[in-house]
């Protein structure tokens, strides 16, 4: 997923070369089933000076017990035929003798080990979204096929993220709750103070829990030279990889960084390198304001549509459900209120998948009567926090890592002109209210940026495959057509209303990619499903 996090609301809605060693394993045994596995199967090939120790690294693979940080995720995690280990790795890639960091691992082994082409790592996106239970979740997708019987399938938690440590952390669970009732609608002077004090108070809490030093490396360009480390941990001399939304970025910048590295990339609702953080903002306001359309227009034949039978009248009731909540939040069951902010949040993650929109009419329809229900379980989905008021650190590390990204620090004016721009592009999300050009987090952020511009080489690089589906709220489809460009990749475009769909059943798209991980074959023409 690409998020939309809350500064971002806030501001947009107001606004060397070795050969490859032999794998060696070496069993422990014990009372966990299965067994502990030791492997050795690294270095593999290109290794960067002063780094073969942990390009060659020995894994210890066993249970995911230990990897599960909240009990919604236990059925997944402890699922048959899943094993997880941690890599390590240097918190600074240029004092690779320094401080080291973990990586958290999940891996469904291939099930026709005869056959078996190498790992294929998965990253969800976010950034901040957990690689080790995107992979555990597509473990039934790719079970009984090519991919399944060909590839280990590896999701990795990035540096900062999940089960890898240290965590990013910012807010306690207290600290997430009470953020989510202040709604960010006060464009005068003192709100626009008020809301810049909140973001430094946010930054200041991140520094003290997390530290500058791991801030300060957590970024893409870190997590990059980490997916590298673990291809050759992994065994592979080149690395095969699926990533999605952000993940796309990781993509991106690995074809950059280590083009002769590269054996396959499926890059699944693409972020555009090329794209500046204002000018991305606005696209993704008018992706959502073109999936809200869309969810009208599915909505308006049903006999209880929340936003009535005319779809050119769904932006002013939208609005006429929600604005009350600025002034009165709506109550839940357990006790907790319905912001604002968290009722668009709640309908902002319901459109990211068509699947969601029946909890979207619904949500709308108890707020309608005053309950706020739905809609704070849908922003929860969104904000990491499980059914016992837990926050996983998904937020805290989408800000961190997007800010180690972001080289342009926003100013009030760039502020105020980037919120007018989101307006206009997603009304539904406009309160009515002159912008107030409340800066980003990032403009607060207390270590320097350090990301890379990409240098795209298309001649250096294999066939890559690109997927962009036109009704992609988050990544809008033009951001898939420029990357594949940039890239020199083969476009596949979906004509549908969701966030990523390769592995998601739709024939047509995972014939495609499955054969193009195993056979290395991209359509001769850009080709539409």
């Amino acid at each position: 997923m690409r998020r939309l996090s809350r500064a971002s609301l806030t501001a947009a809605s107001l606004l060397s070369l070795l050969s490859v060693s032999a794998a060696c394993t070496v069993s422990v045994e014990g009372a966990a089933e299965p067994a502990i596995a030791i492997e050795q199967r690294g270095p593999a090939g290109v290794v960067p000076d002063g780094l073969e120790e942990l390009y060659g690294q020995s894994l210890r693979w066993g249970p995911c017990d230990d990897f599960v940080l909240a009990e919604e995720e236990r059925p997944l995690l402890t699922r048959s035929g899943l094993e997880c280990a941690r890599a390590e790795a240097p918190l600074d890639y240029d004092d690779p003798d320094g401080e080291r960091i973990s990586i958290g691992l999940l891996r469904r082994p291939a099930s026709d080990p005869e056959s078996r082409i190498g790992s294929l790592l998965v990253n969800p996106g976010g950034p901040g979204g957990s690689g080790v239970v995107a992979a555990a979740g597509l473990v039934p997708q790719v079970a009984g096929g090519e991919l399944g019987s060909r590839f280990d399938l590896v999701g990795f938690d990035p540096r900062g993220v999940g089960t890898s440590e240290p965590q990013i952390r910012c807010s306690t669970d207290e600290e997430a709750d009470a953020d989510r009732l202040i709604s960010e609608v006060d464009t005068s002077p003192e709100g626009v103070a008020a809301a810049e004090a909140r973001l430094e108070e946010y930054v200041a809490r991140c520094v003290e829990r997390s530290g500058e030093e791991l801030l300060s490396h957590v970024g893409t360009v870190d997590a990059v030279r980490d997916i590298d480390l673990l291809r050759s941990a992994l065994g592979d001399e080149q690395l095969s990889f699926l990533g999605f939304s952000y993940g796309t970025s990781l993509g991106s910048a690995y074809a950059d960084a280590f083009p002769d590295n590269v054996r396959a990339l499926v890059l699944d609702g693409a972020v555009d390198p090329d794209q500046n953080a204002v000018d991305e903002l606005v696209a993704q306001g008018a992706g959502f304001q073109q999936a809200f359309d869309a969810f009208a227009e599915w909505c308006a034949p049903r006999e209880t549509c929340a936003l009535g039978g005319d779809p050119a009248q769904a932006v002013a009731v939208f609005r006429g459900l929600v604005e009350p909540l600025i002034d009165e939040p709506a109550p839940t069951e357990d006790g907790r209120q319905l912001s604002y902010d968290d009722a668009v949040t709640g309908v902002i993650q319901a459109l990211y998948t068509q699947e969601l929109w029946e909890l979207l009419d619904l949500g709308l329809l108890s707020l309608a009567i005053g309950e706020g229900d739905m809609l704070i379980f849908i922003a929860d989905l969104y904000h990491g926090r499980d059914a016992e008021g837990h926050y996983s650190n998904m937020t805290d590390a989408f800000n961190a890592i997007r800010c180690a990204d972001e080289t342009e620090r926003m100013d009030q004016e760039t502020a105020e002109e980037a919120e007018r721009r989101y307006r206009e592009a997603a009304p539904f999300l406009d309160d009515g209210r002159e912008p107030g050009g409340v800066r980003d987090v990032c403009s607060f952020w207390p270590v320097p940026a350090t990301a890379d511009d990409l240098e795209l080489d298309p001649e250096a690089l294999p066939d890559t495959l690109v997927i962009s589906t036109t009704g992609d709220p988050a990544t809008p489809y033009q951001a898939g057509v420029d990357l594949a460009a940039a890239m020199g990749a083969s476009l596949l475009t979906y004509e549908g209303n969701q966030h990523g769909v390769f592995l998601q059943g739709v024939t047509c798209v995972d014939d495609i990619g499955i054969r193009y991980l195993v056979d290395l074959e991209v359509p001769a023409d850009d080709v539409t499903c």
